[in-house]
């Protein structure tokens, strides 16, 4: 069984080697990865190159719809609030990440995804992953030292 948080794991460690910080996405459907992102915000010079919405917009032109019903998004961090729209607006069914985010302590993703403006909610699962908090703060630690 393909461990789908892993795989988000290995497109944050892509993110590393090009100096992005380190954040990796999949989109899942029936049990197989329909679409992978990772943040390219420096190479790009763009804001909107987040890994999940990266991967949203793969996911998209893989399966021809703007509307992922049933699909699943595995995300290394939890998602800011332009992703948390992007991926209610998708119509993505799950959300798992790995780590929170540390800059904020208000749960502003999952007030977003579970906000009664919205007509879908999708279901938000987090899952504590030791590698890809440490990947993170190792970056930004090494950041701060240069």
């Amino acid at each position: 069984m393909i461990d789908f948080m892993e795989e988000a794991f290995k497109e944050a460690q892509k993110a590393l080697k090009k100096d992005e910080v380190p954040i990796g996405a999949v989109i899942v459907k029936d049990g197989k990865i329909v679409a992978r992102g990772r943040n390219s915000r420096e190479k790009s010079q763009n804001a909107l190159k987040h890994a999940e919405i990266i991967a949203i917009n793969k996911a998209c032109k893989r399966l021809k719809s703007w509307r992922l019903d049933g699909c699943e998004i595995y995300v290394t961090l939890e998602p800011c609030p332009m992703c948390a729209g992007a991926i209610a607006n998708a119509r993505i069914s799950k959300v798992v990440y790995g780590a929170k985010e540390t800059t904020s302590e208000d749960n502003l993703c999952e007030l977003i995804l579970k906000s009664n403006r919205l007509n879908h909610k999708p279901k938000i699962e987090y899952r504590e992953n030791k590698f890809c908090k440490d990947i993170l703060q190792d970056f930004f630690k090494n950041k701060r030292k240069k």
